[in-house]
C-alpha cells in the first residue's frame, strides 16, 4: 500500500528534459536566434497565387501562350485617364503613344498594345474618357514583382493631358503581399498585449503568464526558418504567413496553458517541482502530444491537393503545430523546473483582490453546469444540435467564384482600376475564354471552327486567330459575366467541340472549372484521411470504440456556424460595411476547403483536452457521469480561457484589409468560440450522458491493442485491472 501510494519515479522523458535544464534553455535561445536570422526576409520569397491547378488544362494553355503569344496574356494594365477629354484627342493619343513605346521599350516587358496602337473597342472605355495600355512582365512571381517596382513608379501619376493608374493581375496580387505583410505586422502588436493581459487574468501570476508567450514566439521564428528553407525548393504562398502566426501564438498557449495549470495544479498537492513535472508531462504532456498529432493530421491533408496556396498551409501549419508541442514538451518543463514555486510570482490579480480566490476558481461552476447539462442530456443534445444546424443553413447557397482585386481594399490602386476596367469597357478585357490550337490548320478550318464557336449560345463575341507556326489562338468573349454559371458551361461547351487540331481553353472561367474539379475529386481523399487517422489516435487515447466516432461527428458539427457565417456575411455581403471589404459575391474556391482543416484541427486540439482529462478520472473511479463532470470541471475553463485567447489572435489576423484573410481569421474564430463554449460545454457531456458506460466499449482485441499500442506513460496499476465496460 505504501508503494502505491508514494510519488510515482520520473519517466524518461522526464528525466530527459529535466536533466540540464539550463544548458536545454541555452540551446532554445540558440537556435531561436539562428531561427531568426534564416527567416529573416521569408515574406519577400512568398507568392500571391497558387490557386490554380498545375496540372490542369487551362495552366497548360496558359503557359503555352504566355511563351507563344505573350500579348494575349496581358497582367499589366495602365489605365490612362484623359480628364474631361477625348482618349482620341490627338494631345492625348500622343502621350498615351508616348507611354506605350516606353513600356515597349522596359526589359521584362513583352507583349505590349494599347488602344492607340490597335483601335479595338474592347481597350476604349464606353464613356470615351479612358482607355488602356496592356503589357505581359515576365519571370516567375518574385521577378515580376521586382520588375513592377522598378517601372512603376515611372508611369503611375500625371503624364501631361493624362493621368496614369498601373492595375492588371501582377499588380493586383503584389499590392495583396505588401499589404499581407502589413497587416500581420499590425495583427501581432495587437494580439501580443491582449494575450498578455489575458494570461495574466488566467494564470495570476506574471511569470506563468509569460511562459506561454515565449513558446508561441519560439514555435513562429522557427517555422519563418523554415518556410524560408522550403522557398528553395516550392512555392509557398504568402497567406501561410497570418497561419503561421496565429496557431504559433494560439496553439503554444494552448499547450502552455494545460502544462502550467497542471503543474500548478500538482504544486498545490504538496509535489516537489521535479515530481509535479513528471506527473504533468504524464498527463497534459501526453495531451499536448495528442493534440499536436491530431492537428497536424488535419492539415497534412491539404497536402493531397495540387493547389499551392493550400499546399502551403500544410507545410506551415505542420511546422508551426510541432515546434510548439516541442518547446511545450521540452522547454516548458526545463523552465518550470527552474522556476520551481516562483512560477506563482507576480500574483497581479493581488490589485484587485484582497486575499480572496473567487468561488468559481475551482471550477464549481463548470461541475454544476454539466450536472445540469447531463440531467436534461435530451433537451440540450437536440437543442444545441439543431442550433448549429441552423446557424450552417446559408452554406446550402455558396457559390465558388475566384480571387480577384475586390479581396483588395476599395482604394487600393490596382482594385481601383480593376473595378473601372470590369464596370466601363466593354466586354470586360481580361475576362474571356482563350482557345490554344496546336497542329498546323488551314485557313478554312480555322474559319469553320471559328463559325461554330460563335453559334454557341452563350458567345457574345469571338477573335482571331493569331496564328504562329503551329499554333493559334482564338479570343472568346461570354454574354455575362466573366465567372458566372453560363461562363462556366461555356467552358465545357468549347472543350467538348470537335476541331481538326487539338484545342484547350484556359480564361478566368476555365480556371476555376479546373479548381472545381481538382478540389471536388480530392476531397473526398483528404476528408478520409482526416477521419481515418484522427479516429485511430483518439482511440489510442481513449481505448473506446465510440469516442473517436463522437469526437469526428461533433467536431463537424462544430463547424456549421463557421461555414453559415462565411455565406451570409462574405458571399451575400451583409457587415461588409461595419467589417470593412467588397464582396465579390462568391467564395473562392480553396478557401472553405483551408478553413475545415484548420478549424476542425483546432476543435480536435479543445477535444482531446477535455476527453483526456475525462479518460483519466474514469481510469481512476470508474464511475462515467462523475468522470464527464469532473473533467467539464477540470478543463472547462480552461478551454474557454484558451478558445478566447486564440480567437483574440484570429480576429487580430481577421482585422487585414484583405478579404480572404479577414474571412480566414473571423470565420475560424467564430468556430473556435461555438466548438468551446457550445459543443465542449453543453453537446460532448450531453451526449456522454446519453451513450453511458457504453462510451467506454471496444471488442477484446481492440482493448488488446490498446493496452500494447495505447499511450500511457506509468499511469496508475489500478487501470489495468479495472473491469471493462459493456454496453448497456
Amino acid at each position: 500500500m505504501t508503494e502505491v501510494n508514494s510519488p510515482p519515479r520520473p519517466g524518461r522523458w522526464t528525466r530527459f528534459v529535466t536533466a540540464r535544464p539550463r544548458l536545454s534553455l541555452l540551446v532554445a535561445l540558440l537556435l531561436t536566434a539562428l531561427a531568426v536570422v534564416a527567416g529573416s526576409g521569408v515574406a519577400d520569397r512568398l507568392g500571391s497565387g497558387g490557386w490554380e491547378d498545375p496540372a490542369a488544362e487551362s495552366t497548360y494553355a496558359t503557359k503555352a501562350l504566355e511563351r507563344e503569344f505573350p500579348g494575349s496574356q496581358p497582367n499589366l494594365l495602365l489605365l490612362v485617364d484623359a480628364g474631361r477629354a477625348s482618349v482620341d484627342d490627338p494631345a492625348v493619343a500622343a502621350r498615351a503613344r508616348e507611354l506605350t513605346a516606353r513600356l515597349a521599350a522596359e526589359k521584362g516587358v513583352t507583349g505590349v498594345g494599347s488602344y492607340w496602337r490597335s483601335e479595338s473597342p474592347a481597350l476604349r472605355a464606353e464613356d470615351g474618357h479612358e482607355a488602356l495600355i496592356a503589357a505581359r512582365i515576365t519571370g516567375d512571381e518574385n521577378a515580376m514583382g521586382r520588375t513592377l517596382d522598378r517601372i512603376a513608379p515611372h508611369y503611375r501619376g500625371t503624364h501631361g493631358p493624362v493621368r496614369v493608374k498601373v492595375g492588371g493581375i501582377v499588380a493586383v496580387r503584389h499590392e495583396m503581399q505588401s499589404i499581407i505583410k502589413e497587416d500581420l505586422t499590425r495583427a501581432e502588436l495587437i494580439a501580443l498585449p491582449i494575450t498578455l493581459v489575458l494570461l495574466v487574468m488566467v494564470f495570476g501570476s506574471a511569470v506563468a503568464a509569460l511562459l506561454p508567450l515565449g513558446i508561441g514566439i519560439v514555435a513562429i521564428l522557427g517555422t519563418n526558418a523554415v518556410l524560408r528553407g522550403l522557398t528553395s525548393f516550392t512555392d509557398v504562398s504568402v497567406f501561410a504567413l497570418n497561419l503561421t502566426t496565429a496557431l504559433g501564438l494560439g496553439l503554444a498557449i494552448d499547450y502552455a496553458l494545460f502544462i502550467v495549470r497542471r503543474y500548478r495544479e500538482e504544486l498545490s498537492t504538496g509535489a516537489d517541482p521535479l515530481t509535479a513535472v513528471g506527473t504533468t508531462l504524464r498527463t497534459a504532456g501526453r495531451t499536448v502530444l495528442f493534440s499536436a498529432l491530431t492537428v497536424a493530421v488535419s492539415l497534412a491533408a491539404m497536402m493531397v491537393f495540387p493547389q499551392y496556396f493550400l499546399r502551403s498551409f500544410a507545410y506551415a501549419g505542420i511546422a508551426v503545430v510541432l515546434l510548439a508541442a516541442a518547446a511545450a514538451l521540452i522547454l516548458l518543463p526545463a523552465a518550470l523546473v527552474l522556476l520551481g514555486h516562483r512560477v506563482n510570482s507576480l500574483d497581479l490579480r493581488r490589485l484587485f483582490r484582497r486575499g480572496r480566490v473567487p468561488a468559481s476558481a475551482d471550477g464549481t461552476a463548470w461541475a454544476r453546469a454539466a450536472s445540469l447539462v447531463m440531467r436534461r442530456a435530451p433537451l440540450f443534445a437536440l437543442g444545441t444540435t439543431a442550433l448549429l444546424v441552423l446557424l450552417g443553413l446559408p452554406f446550402t447557397g455558396v457559390k465558388f467564384g475566384t480571387a480577384d482585386d475586390r479581396q483588395l481594399p476599395a482604394a487600393a490602386e490596382s482594385h481601383v482600376v480593376q473595378q473601372h476596367v470590369r464596370e466601363g469597357f466593354p466586354g470586360s478585357p481580361g475576362g474571356g475564354l482563350e482557345i490554344l490550337a496546336e497542329g498546323r490548320g488551314t485557313e478554312a478550318q480555322y474559319a469553320s471552327y471559328r463559325q461554330r464557336v460563335a453559334a454557341l449560345p452563350e458567345v457574345a463575341r469571338v477573335d482571331g486567330p493569331l496564328v504562329r507556326g503551329d499554333a493559334a489562338y482564338f479570343t472568346v468573349q461570354p454574354k455575362g459575366e466573366a465567372v458566372d454559371e453560363p461562363a462556366q458551361r461555356l467552358v465545357g461547351d468549347l472543350r467538348a467541340l470537335d476541331a481538326p487540331f487539338d484545342t484547350r481553353v484556359t480564361g478566368t472561367a476555365a480556371v476555376l472549372v479546373d479548381t472545381k474539379h481538382a478540389i471536388s475529386e480530392r476531397l473526398p481523399w483528404a476528408a478520409l484521411f482526416i477521419a481515418v487517422v484522427t479516429l485511430l489516435l483518439v482511440f489510442l487515447l481513449t481505448g473506446s470504440v465510440l469516442i473517436p466516432l463522437q469526437a469526428v461527428v461533433l467536431n463537424a458539427l462544430s463547424l456549421t456556424a463557421m461555414f453559415g457565417a462565411v455565406v451570409w456575411v462574405f458571399q451575400d455581403g451583409h457587415l461588409s460595411g461595419a467589417l470593412g471589404f467588397t464582396s465579390p459575391g462568391s467564395i473562392e474556391t480553396t478557401l472553405p476547403v483551408l478553413m475545415f482543416c484548420v478549424a476542425f484541427g483546432l476543435s480536435m486540439d479543445y477535444g482531446v483536452f477535455l476527453l483526456s482529462r475525462i479518460k483519466e478520472e474514469y481510469d481512476r473511479t470508474g464511475d462515467h457521469d462523475e468522470a464527464v463532470r469532473h473533467g467539464l470541471q477540470r478543463t472547462g475553463g480552461l478551454i474557454t480561457a484558451a478558445a478566447v485567447i486564440l480567437a483574440v489572435v484570429m480576429v487580430a489576423i481577421g482585422t487585414s484589409r484583405v478579404t480572404n484573410t479577414k474571412m480566414l481569421g473571423l470565420g475560424i474564430a467564430l468556430a473556435v468560440l461555438m466548438d468551446a463554449m457550445v459543443v465542449r460545454s453543453l453537446l460532448v457531456p450531453a451526449i456522454m450522458r446519453l451513450t453511458g458506460r457504453a462510451t467506454w466499449w471496444a471488442p477484446a482485441p481492440l482493448r488488446r491493442f490498446h493496452r500494447r499500442f495505447g499511450i500511457s506513460e506509468g499511469e496508475p496499476a489500478a487501470v489495468a485491472e479495472k473491469k471493462e465496460p459493456v454496453p448497456v
